[in-house]
């Protein structure tokens, strides 16, 4: 019988095969009490378990493809940078000793203390950690069992697996159903095997999303209860586009998805004649397509799909999961500096880091006073908060840009003096700098738009900066007042809310009047159901996820910025915005509407 399953739309595309169940990754964990002679000999247990882990990933690392995406490679140093964390292993010993807990059941009761905080985390990437957090530990709970990978232990083996039939069909593509993946776990088969990802948990910063959108294979994650629903061998549809698993698909449906699936690979391949074709509109006018990246390994990725340059690099990466050992001005120098120059001369901007309350990095920064820790200490608070920290990364940056075109972007600022205090010790790291005889380069300095206060002082802001940056996710967030982690109001959350869309417009005109550059880096940078729009508003700076970057081109290649001037000021101001872009969107060929594209 043929039923459907829905999740998030992470990896676009149609992936059409047999599924390929994991089973359920959880390891089962015994609860006992130890004897206080038997601590020691329980701690060298959970050492031997982590040692083990340890090897295994370095010994993935060491054997990565040279075709591997780095994706996979950075997410294989966040694991290890968990592993060898000593607040995960400090804590195991804690209630060993303490506690009198068996190995396994102090791995996980640490575990649970450590997730909690990742809970409570406003940023998406970072919450989307703690599924790399839980996945390592079961790394060491099966090493101490003795137990297989889930992952190896669902390859297909023909002579083994009669229900997959693989001897007679080996051309059939293959579907990958699981509740999650780790990216160690990805790499233990071929890259080509699997069509497609499917998903129980995870969102669209997950790293099974990360790794899908690199490898460019059709992907739904967060689709409950799939691993439970869909059996070994069962034909699949995945619409990556859609967001939807098709189960035991009718011939008619199949049939209709094939010729998807055909018109999809069809409609890549002509994007990827774009990648060296300026992005220029019908009426010649010059956009410029920027790239997100989180970590500097990312820049290849980005000059592959044609970004000219970098409009946002997340520095967290650096800082996360680092349990207070915050990392110093060399390691951060040396990773902006590998951004930088992997970017081959073209111009990289660094958002300076954007954690506080509620994104803790140890157990001892996290307050229970933080009642809504959205509002509270973050971003540029936390920086200035913590001024030692702040130079350090300053310090970093600036030296950075002394290997080529450096941008500096500033979140969350609300406040003038916000920026004065910015300003007062950015001078005072060049002046450090100085002191020691240590050479760095020039930057721009541009903050991001955010919050509402800056998108309704702007004066304020072009004053300081010599460019500004649109945080749609925030700014739709701080706006409506909505919680986008919250799933109970979630749906609420709208891009196309007249006021979020009159707050993006007039900091573009702004800007525009006042000859400083602008560029939208949130989700509708790389939307293209928003280019229009934005183009018509006079956005000509986009910044987005590189897997993006070529179907955001094809609709400026096709847009004629002066007829869309007018129908986007029809859109503003419109009761119902949503209902005009929709109108537009069937008014237009069936070609031309993307339909294929994410």
């Amino acid at each position: 019988m043929t039923f459907s399953v829905h999740g998030l739309p992470v990896a676009r595309g149609i992936a059409i095969g047999r599924a390929v169940l994991v089973a359920s990754s959880r390891v089962d964990v015994a609860h006992y009490f130890i004897e206080p002679d038997q601590v020691e000999a329980e701690i060298e247990r959970v050492r031997r378990g982590r040692n083990a882990v340890v090897d295994e990933l370095q010994r993935l690392q060491h054997d990565m493809p040279k075709d591997a995406p780095p994706e996979l490679t950075a997410l294989l140093d966040v694991h290890l940078m968990l592993m060898q964390d000593e607040t995960l292993t400090g804590g195991v010993k804690h209630w060993i000793k303490e506690r009198l807990y068996n190995a396994e059941w102090a791995l996980t009761t640490q575990l649970e203390m450590i997730a909690r905080q990742f809970d409570e985390m406003e940023d998406e990437y970072l919450r989307e950690r703690k599924a790399d957090l839980e996945q390592v530990v079961e790394r060491v709970l099966r090493h101490m069992k003795g137990a297989a990978s889930p992952v190896v232990a669902a390859l297909p083996r023909p002579r083994r697996q009669q229900d997959l039939l693989l001897e007679d069909t080996m051309d059939v593509p293959l579907v990958l159903v699981a509740h999650d993946l780790s990216p160690a776990d990805m790499l233990q088969f071929k890259q080509s095997v699997f069509a497609g990802f499917v998903t129980d948990v995870g969102g669209r910063t997950s790293h099974t999303a990360i790794v899908a959108r690199s490898l460019d294979i059709p992907a739904v994650v967060g689709a409950r209860g799939a691993s439970q629903l869909i059996r070994q061998d069962d034909w699949l549809i995945i619409d990556g586009d859609a967001g939807v698993v098709i189960v035991a698909p009718s011939p008619i449906i199949l049939a209709e998805y094939g010729f998807k699936q055909r018109q999809g690979e069809l409609e890549r391949e002509r994007l990827s004649r774009l990648r060296h074709t300026p992005a220029v509109t019908l009426d010649g006018q010059r956009i410029e397509l920027l790239a997100n990246i989180e970590m500097p390994e990312d820049a290849g990725g980005a000059l592959k799909a044609g970004a000219v340059g970098v409009g946002l690099f997340r520095s967290e990466f650096l800082f996360m999961g680092r349990q207070g050992r915050l990392p110093d001005e060399d390691e951060q120098y040396l990773a902006y500096r590998r951004a930088v120059e992997g970017m081959e001369g073209l111009p990289v901007t660094i958002r300076t880091v954007d954690v506080g309350a509620d994104k803790p990095l140890d157990e001892t920064r996290h307050d229970d006073a933080h009642l809504n820790p959205a509002l509270g200490l973050r971003a540029i608070r936390w920086s200035l908060a913590d001024p030692a920290m702040f130079l350090t990364q300053l310090r970093a940056i600036l030296r950075a840009a002394g290997h080529g075109q450096v941008h500096l972007l500033i979140p969350m600022l609300a406040h003038g003096s916000e920026i004065r205090q910015t300003l007062a010790l950015l001078d005072q790291a060049r002046a450090e700098l100085d002191q020691r005889g240590m050479a760095y380069g020039p930057l721009k300095l541009g903050a991001m738009i955010e919050i509402p206060a800056a998108a309704l002082t702007l004066k304020l802001f072009l004053k300081y900066f010599d460019f500004l940056s649109i945080g749609t996710n925030d700014l739709i967030q701080y706006t409506l007042a909505i919680d986008r982690a919250d799933e109970s109001v979630a749906h609420l959350y709208d891009p196309l809310h007249p006021a979020v869309l009159r707050l993006v417009a007039d900091t573009i005109s702004e800007c525009n009047a006042r000859g400083k550059h602008v560029s939208v880096c949130g989700e509708m940078a790389g939307d293209i159901g928003f280019t229009r729009l934005l183009l018509g508003m006079g956005l000509r700076s986009f910044s987005m996820h590189p897997a993006q970057i070529l179907a955001v081109k094809q609709e400026v290649l096709r847009a004629d910025t002066v007829k869309l001037r007018a129908w986007s000021e029809r859109v503003l101001d419109a009761e119902d915005p949503a209902a005009l872009l929709d109108a537009a969107a069937e008014a237009r060929p069936p070609s031309a509407r993307g339909h294929s594209l994410p």
